[in-house]
């Protein structure tokens, strides 16, 4: 999606004004306040401008982002993700967590900690601004975002030292199964495939593979078999400790192990959708569906 690059200046004025916006606000509770307050209830002078222009590589830009690992955080269809705006690391501030992948029609929410002196969220391309800097634990801005794409956003006063991070807008991935869909939409390793392991007596799943921010995934996420099927848990023994614990369906692994020899065994007898998740790590993404034809 090509959008004008966006040219600002920004803390150009002590004055202290009120902010209108149409997509977003920023406020404190439910109460919209006026944005740029110091301790002393004024902005920060200065006239210095930034340039912001969308990058021509999201990858190459997030590289040197304060706290991005180099995955973003996935949130499934419905959810209302909040990212904090002044979270330290070793590195300086940061967006925590710095890049999410959400769906269309999510409601995004940044809330200022208090921490780090002023800070804004300003999208590259204009989207979305939410004004001038604030230091106030406690502020919160919004956005809806209605249409696909990559949206880099930065706080102005902190971008150049690497506080920024992106919203990545894109379709549910589909394989066909509705109940599927929306329960591994969070895992941040589900692409829309479907392993197909029909004609075979067992399926493997790996527990602890890579994804969702660290080893906290199964692999792969979603897997077809024939009913009379096994399929058979495998721990790498990274991510700490991991269980495979289903929905609707009394079957479990049990206590969470982490020890790489683990392995757990199920048969399927009947056909349908099977859901699981590793019950520590599943707010995380850590989430699997067995498909029983």
């Amino acid at each position: 999606m090509e959008r004008p690059s966006t040219r600002r200046r920004f803390l150009a004025s002590t004055a202290l004004t009120g902010l209108a916006a149409t997509a977003g606000c920023l406020s404190t509770g439910e109460t919209t306040q006026a944005v740029g307050d110091a301790a002393d209830g004024t902005a920060t002078a200065s006239t210095e401008t930034a340039e912001l222009t969308p990058p021509d590589s999201l990858e190459e830009w997030l590289a040197d982002a304060n706290g991005y690992d180099g995955e973003p955080r996935t949130f499934g269809r419905g959810s209302r993700p909040t990212i904090s705006v002044g979270h330290e690391t070793d590195r300086g501030w940061a967006f925590d967590p710095p890049v999410i992948e959400v769906t269309p029609m999510t409601f995004v929410r940044w809330d200022w900690t208090g921490h780090g002196d002023q800070h804004n969220v300003v999208a590259l391309d204009g989207t979305f601004d939410s004004g001038r800097t604030n230091a106030q634990s406690g502020t919160g801005y919004h956005f809806i975002f209605e249409e696909t794409g990559e949206y880099p956003f930065v706080c102005e006063p902190h971008s150049e030292a690497g506080m920024k991070g992106a919203v990545i807008v894109r379709e549910v991935p589909t394989t066909g199964y509705e109940a599927v869909d929306e329960w591994v939409a969070e895992a941040g390793n589900f692409e829309g495939t479907v392993a197909d392991r029909t004609g075979s007596d067992t399926a493997a799943v790996t527990v602890g593979a890579e994804g969702n921010g660290g080893a906290f995934a199964f692999d792969p996420p979603v897997v077809r078999i024939d009913a009379g099927s096994t399929v058979r848990w495998e721990w790498t023994g990274d991510g700490g400790a991991h269980n495979v614990v289903f929905e609707n369906t009394d079957v479990s692994s049990g206590d969470v192990a982490s020890e790489p020899s683990t392995t757990f065994e199920h048969t399927f007898d009947d056909p349908g959708q099977y859901l699981y998740a590793c019950l520590p790590h599943k707010a995380l993404g850590m989430r699997g569906a067995v498909v029983v034809e």
